[in-house]
Order: structure tokens, then sequence, then C-alpha cells
């Protein structure tokens, strides 16, 4: 039984949770960063209006969920939170795979041919996974970690709600609405599994209770996103784009990168 850290001071009193810790909460941050950066780049692109203010709101909350992490790395001595968050390399983020993939073709200025399809069953995915998470973070022996599952959790409700209606939607609507998301939906179960990990310091994290095992957030999943599913593909999700938990990243993360680093990468120096 591991004893509740209280504190940034006392988790750097040990080395091996203090790696454990970190590594965890750049996962969380990470996910929670580019999760809102390709949510912020469908505003004004929504399919109706109502979905415009719903989805900024949902990606304003997101974007400050990141922050709150990266907040918790500075204190553990990480660098402050806009260099984590702004100023970091592809192959020093820990965040899952799938998630850093390009709304489609095109780019938001110019002709940005996205798929709505995409982003709804990636936005479930990605907020059912959450909502475990998060459920498992309260228990965390990190206190602060704890604090901010707490939190957050009680705006995921909302947040899960509603993608899982837009999901339940477009499965029932007319018979291309069902083909495109079903493609979707099977393209992110080739791509989704990494997900589920906790990265190369994995059995450190549950070893002090940091958060719950990936076989049982795995399993948890699972449970919910099959019950939504009308057609859910056989077997547990895939990592067949690589393994964001070990760097394994796309191109399409440096496109992210370099798009909302750019304003801060103009005067890194400034005071924004």
């Amino acid at each position: 039984m591991t004893d509740n850290v209280g504190s940034a001071e006392e988790a750097k009193q040990n080395p091996v949770y203090l790696a454990a810790l970190k590594d965890l909460i750049y996962q969380m941050a990470d996910d929670e960063f580019i999760v809102a950066f390709r949510g912020s780049e469908w505003l004004g692109l929504a399919p109706h209006i109502e979905e415009d203010v719903a989805f900024s709101s949902i990606t304003q909350n997101t974007m400050g969920h990141a922050n709150m992490y990266f907040g918790l790395l500075e204190e553990l001595g990480e660098g402050e939170t806009d260099i984590l968050a702004h100023d970091r390399s592809a192959d020093e983020r820990k965040n899952a795979v799938f998630l850093e993939k390009r709304n489609g073709d095109g780019n938001y200025l110019e002709e940005p041919y996205y798929d709505w399809a995409l982003v709804v069953v990636r936005q479930y995915f990605y907020e059912e996974l959450k909502r475990v998470k998060l459920d498992a973070l309260t228990r965390s022996s990190y206190v602060p970690l704890a604090n901010i599952g707490q939190k957050v959790l009680m705006e995921q409700t909302y947040h899960l709600a509603h993608w899982k209606l837009w999901m339940e939607q477009l499965q029932h609507a007319n018979e291309e609405a069902r083909s495109r998301i079903q493609e979707r939906i099977e393209e992110a179960w080739n791509a989704f599994g990494d997900a589920f990990e906790l990265g190369p310091k994995a059995s450190d994290i549950v070893t002090f209770q940091l958060i719950a095992s990936e076989e049982f957030m795995q399993k948890q999943w699972l449970k919910e996103v099959e019950a939504v599913l009308v057609s859910p593909p056989a077997g547990i999700p895939q990592k067949r784009l690589g393994n964001g938990r070990n760097q394994g990243h796309t191109a399409d993360l440096d496109q992210a990168i370099r798009t909302f680093a750019e304003v801060y990468s103009s005067d890194k120096e400034a005071v924004w």
C-alpha cells in the first residue's frame, strides 16, 4: 500500500515515484492539449451554430484541463507551463497517436475539408477513456492529481453525454451517415490502442497507485463503448499508427506543433 503524497516537495523525496508521476502527468497533459487543439480547428466549421458553440466550450474546458496538468509539472520542476505546452518537439510528446490525427485534408484558413465523422468518433472514444481515467485518478496516491481528477470529473459528464449523443444519432441516421461513421469507427479501432498504455514506466505508475492498470482501464472502456456501438469491431483496439506513449508519432503531430506554436515561437520572451 502506497502512502498518499500531498505535495511536490514530498514527491521529490522519492526519485522513482517522481519519475513515474511526471511520466503519467505528461501523458494526461499531452492528450488533453492535442485534443483541445484539434477541436479548436473546428471553430466556425461545425455542422450548425449550436454545435459550434457547444464544441468551442468543450474545447476551451479541455484546454483548461491540459493547463492544470502542465501546472502540476511546473510545480514538480519541469519548467513553465507555456514552454511545456508550446516549446517541446514531437519526440518529447507523450500523447496517444490517434489524437494527433488531422481533422481532414487542406488547412483551416484555406480549404478545411474536414470530416465530422472523424471528430465525433475521436472525441467519443477519448471522452469515454477520459472518464475512466478521471475516476481512477480520484484515488491516486498523489493528492494534487487526485484533486484534479475530482474537479474535472464533474465536467466530464456533460462532455461525454454530448459525444455519445452524436454517436447514437449518426449510427441511426441515413445510409451515408451510417457508412461514414462506421468507417471512422473501424479506422479508430486500428489506431487507438496506445491510448490505454501507460508508457515505459507503467509498472511503477501502477505500483505507486498513481492510476489504475492499463488492463483495467481498457476493460472498463470496452464495456462502455461496445454498449454504444451498433457494430463494434472485433477484438481490442490496435496501435497501427504507432505508440505515442513511446514517442512513436506521425507527421500530423509535427504539423500541429508548427501551427499551435507559431505565435509563441514568434517571440518566446513575450508575456501572453
